[in-house]
């Protein structure tokens, strides 16, 4: 645990017997995105099934065109979060990405067989995301106070990850019901994220909070703060080392011979592990240190790998989902609490934005770089490979990383 003199660097004093509760903005939004994530999963949750064994696309082609649309998401989120900062107008921004992810379940669906026409709908559902998806984390950080900013999130991604729980049941549904029928599967998403699109209109407030102050019009120096900069470098580093949720699913049919009608229903347990301790797993970050809580969640998808390469089978299902749960847990809220009160509120978004960027770039290299020697080496080579990058990213991450965590940013005045 990282103290200063006067306390908790990353978290203000609460005052005593004050116990605060969560922001009515950050349970309406946690609502849009369990909706929404009951949409986007259905598909997610189909995807490489059908990519792979539906269409027939090699690992190295999969890793590339997922890689890919990461890599566009990640870059649109600069845009996004500069248009939410201009303005203020962050819940414009995230319902117009809400709205073309809705209408990218549509896309699948007109496109049949053609690759072009999917390819061109995942590209929408990419940019969607990427573009909501710093205005939605600025209206959270923005809600409630810096000190609790790690339950704030934890609630958030604890109701989107409700949605993600959710998802690849409701396919799994459609498909049983249907016959296979991806068809069904891409009409009900279309319709279930329309909704979230009408919950956010209706119940998140445009301005949660005091409004932040006009963005100076001269430069947006989120790169000159230290110790935002630190923890942007140890995230991309930490980013490059992780090889992606859809492969860690298709190793674990392959290795584990299962049937491929059980894909869609490995997430549900990692969903369930982040939903149970996304909250208390934000709040512990508040109390101890969210720097030490972002280390121990990428400790824990490392040791997914590990039992991925254990010779051992029986309990490789229940650990690597169990150990995935808590790597989201402990990472992705976390990272965003623990980014946030180093930037000033007027350019919120924006350098959530980089951070963001800088994350899904290296994800989508470590994406493509796995694949690419799943394709060349074969899968245990290529996951030892992985493994042993994430081993070096943790050393250098754990150097790279402020021991103090970042401290509200209000204080440093533009003059």
């Amino acid at each position: 645990m990282y103290l200063a003199a006067n306390g908790r660097p990353d978290a203000s004093p609460r005052p005593p017997g004050v116990r605060r509760r969560v922001p009515a903005a950050v349970l309406a939004l946690g609502t849009v995105s369990l909706v929404t994530d009951i949409s986007s999963e259905m598909v997610t949750a189909v995807l490489p099934l059908y990519l792979v064994l539906g269409l027939g696309l090699t690992p190295l082609q999969f890793g590339f065109l997922d890689g890919m649309f990461n890599g566009a998401t990640a870059l649109v989120r600069l845009l996004g979060g500069r248009l939410a900062d201009r303005g203020g107008h962050h819940k414009r921004v995230a319902g117009a990405g809400y709205l073309l992810s809705a209408l990218s379940r549509l896309g699948l669906l007109l496109a049949g067989g053609a690759t072009a026409g999917i390819a061109a709908a995942l590209a929408a559902d990419r940019l969607g995301k990427g573009v909501r998806t710093a205005p939605r984390d600025a209206l959270i950080s923005l809600s409630g106070p810096p000190e609790s900013l790690g339950r704030s999130f934890g609630v958030h991604r604890a109701m989107d990850t409700t949605g993600a729980l959710l998802g690849p049941l409701a396919a799994f549904a459609v498909l049983w019901a249907t016959a296979d029928a991806y068809d069904a599967v891409f009409a009900v998403s279309f319709s279930i994220g329309l909704l979230g699109v009408l919950l956010l209109v209706a119940y998140v407030p445009a301005a949660p909070g005091p409004a932040p102050a006009p963005a100076p019009p001269r430069r947006r120096p989120v790169l000159r703060d230290p110790v935002f900069r630190r923890v942007l470098y140890a995230s991309a580093l930490l980013g490059a080392g992780t090889i992606g949720d859809a492969f860690l699913y298709l190793l674990l049919l392959r290795e584990l011979d299962l049937p491929p009608t059980l894909f869609t229903l490995l997430p549900l347990g990692a969903a369930a592990v982040y939903l149970l301790l996304a909250v208390p797993a934000g709040r512990l970050a508040d109390r101890t240190g969210r720097r030490t809580a972002f280390l121990l969640g990428h400790c824990a998808l490392l040791g997914a790998y590990a039992l991925l390469l254990a010779p051992v089978r029986v309990p490789t299902v229940v650990g690597v989902l169990a150990l995935l749960g808590i790597f989201y847990a402990a990472t992705d809220g976390v990272l965003m609490a623990l980014a946030a009160p180093a930037l000033p509120a007027a350019g919120r978004a924006g350098g959530l934005a980089v951070l963001q960027t800088g994350q899904a770039l290296a994800r989508l290299l470590g994406a493509a770089g796995f694949g690419a020697a799943w394709t060349l080496w074969g899968q245990r080579p290529a996951l030892w490979a992985a493994a042993l990058a994430l081993a070096g990213a943790l050393a250098a991450a754990s150097r790279i990383l402020p021991a103090a965590p970042a401290a509200p940013a209000a204080p440093q005045e533009v003059p």
